[in-house]
């Protein structure tokens, strides 16, 4: 969205991030929201939004380390990884 504020979409990501239809990933991208969202830089938040495009069954078999997450989405996918293995 070209003329979004920042501002706006943060907002966006993390309401999309709370609310994906399966809660284990409402937990998992909605807390991972809450926690960096507000610090992240442009990149970051592309990669996030990139992320939150998949379906959430294929997302959580890729965090939960149940399935090898796609090559473009291994190093955001091992980040929120290694935060959702951490907090269990």
């Amino acid at each position: 969205m070209t003329n979004e504020t920042r501002e706006i979409r943060l907002k966006r990501l993390r309401m999309r991030a709370g609310h994906r239809g399966i809660k284990e990933m409402d937990l998992i991208l909605g807390g991972w929201a809450e926690r960096h969202l507000a610090t992240a830089d442009d990149a970051t938040l592309d990669a996030f939004e990139t992320v939150m495009a998949e379906a959430d069954q294929d997302l959580y078999q890729w965090v939960s380390g149940q399935a090898e997450p796609p090559g473009s989405l291994r190093p955001f996918l091992e980040r929120l990884r290694a935060e959702f293995m951490a907090g269990r």
